[in-house]
């Protein structure tokens, strides 16, 4: 049993590393396409983009047997909560705060997410920080400002940065102790509805029922490929790495979406990276492998290994 354990395990974490960093690649190429939607309104199209995301969720969960049961008690307000900060509050931040800052500002809001995921990830899961994990973290931060640069900011636009740091902290953090019960697509059906209701409200009440129909054919694309890969795809991928990895390692991840940023913009006819990118590319991998090496200090298979001994008992 212990031969089988030490073959199946690394197998797992392999393709874990491989889920998370996938689902980050689409976020960072969400960049491009989320710039098609400067002048659409955004509660509806919002709204349009988890609806389509959590019909595709729930029809993946019945294809393919995943559980899909009802939030009882205090799971309620955990997932409220991802939903509120994580995909309501964060998507309003970014636009408000584009009005005040430069996109690379929030990018490096974003990349010091990884520090603290390593250090309040392992506590939400019954144990202490890795230091390891906190000197890579801290390593992908560094490379992921360098390839985000810092960008112009006045006050207000600091502000909504940190609101933006904060949020995509939470869209992890705040899964955890859910996703024992609810699995990955579990936790993203709940809450993308949940995401589509308060934009849909929002949208209602702010920019009317009719603006729906204002939405262009660009519009519906870029409304498409949010639901489908970053959204319906990306979420299953990453919270499936969480449950596994655990959150602190896990957040480590993160440093892909601003290099696949980079390299995107190339892609659709960016110049090419100049060498702080290139610089900042090469620090982030140096953080991937400084943190997500493995740890020597538990043997494989003990629950200090990874976090999918964990899941189970959330």
């Amino acid at each position: 049993m212990a031969l089988t354990i030490q073959r199946t395990r690394p197998k797992s974490t392999a393709l874990s590393l491989a889920a998370g960093a996938t689902g980050m690649a689409f976020v960072g190429g969400s960049v491009a396409v989320s710039g098609e939607l400067a002048g659409a309104p955004l509660f509806t199209v919002q709204a349009l983009r988890y609806a389509v995301a959590c019909l595709l969720l729930l029809g993946y969960a019945r294809a393919g047997g995943a559980p899909n049961v009802r939030p009882r008690g205090a799971e309620w307000l955990w997932l409220l909560g991802v939903a509120a900060t994580g995909l309501v509050v964060f998507n309003i931040a970014l636009v408000q705060g584009a009005r005040h800052a430069e996109p690379a500002v929030f990018g490096v809001a974003v990349a010091c997410v990884p520090l603290l995921l390593a250090t309040l990830g392992p506590m939400l899961e019954g144990r202490g920080p890795r230091p390891a994990v906190l000197a890579g973290a801290a390593v992908v931060t560094t490379g992921a400002a360098l390839v985000e640069g810092l960008g112009r900011s006045d006050g207000a636009g600091l502000a909504w940065a940190v609101l933006v740091f904060g949020c995509e902290a939470a869209f992890t953090l705040l899964a955890v102790p859910v996703l024992g019960r609810h699995g990955p697509v579990g936790v993203s059906v709940h809450t993308t509805w949940l995401a589509a209701v308060m934009f849909g409200v929002a949208g209602v009440v702010h920019e009317g029922p009719a603006a729906i129909t204002r939405l262009r054919p660009g519009d519906l694309l870029a409304c498409a490929y949010l639901a489908v890969a970053v959204t319906a795809v990306a979420f299953v991928l990453w919270y499936g790495c969480v449950q596994t990895l655990g959150a602190g390692r896990a957040g480590l991840l993160t440093g892909v979406a601003p290099v696949t940023a980079a390299l995107t913009g190339v892609v659709v006819g960016g110049p090419m990276p100049q060498l702080p990118v290139w610089a900042g590319v090469a620090t982030v991998a140096a953080g991937l492998a400084l943190g997500l090496s493995p740890d020597r200090r538990s043997p494989i298979g003990s629950p200090g290994a990874t976090g999918s001994s964990r899941a189970g008992r959330r």
